[in-house]
């Protein structure tokens, strides 16, 4: 467990950019290609996302290390909406405090992969991936 905790977090700043690389350009092909209108939750965490690319390689090209303290932020609130847009979408919290009262529905089903990949499921996936890597790249700094 340790060899792959040093692993990770030896490439973490790699990983991360990768993952919000790839998620970026999956919102961006759903809505622009797919057409398929974004909900305000959609919007939001978007707003955390974007940043995270640029971010992310500022702190790859430059070495810096503590580019996860900037990270984690933005990840972790993502995170935040996303697990609430999971909640609504999966109809676990009631409708009446739902945001989105104009344009889309937050529960419209565009995707279903394999019976229950969702494109919530997969904004909540990639935060949890890029806040995790972060940890560890905290974490495992501070035992040096």
């Amino acid at each position: 467990m340790q060899k792959l905790i040093s692993l990770l977090s030896k490439y973490a700043l790699y990983l991360a950019f990768l993952q919000a690389w790839a998620a970026s350009l999956g919102s961006l092909y759903f809505s622009e290609i797919a057409k398929f209108p974004p909900c305000i939750l959609c919007w939001y965490q978007r707003i955390c996302l974007y940043p995270l690319v640029a971010i992310l390689t500022v702190g790859i090209l430059r070495g810096d290390k503590k580019v996860c303290l900037y990270v984690l932020p933005l990840s972790i609130t993502g995170f935040i909406i996303a697990i609430y847009h999971n909640l609504l979408y999966y109809k676990l919290i009631p409708e009446s405090i739902k945001p989105c009262e104009q344009g889309i529905s937050c529960t419209t089903k565009y995707i279903e992969w394999f019976g229950f990949v969702t494109i919530p499921l997969l904004s909540l996936t990639t935060f949890l991936i890029i806040s995790i890597l972060m940890i560890i790249m905290i974490l495992f700094k501070s035992k040096k």
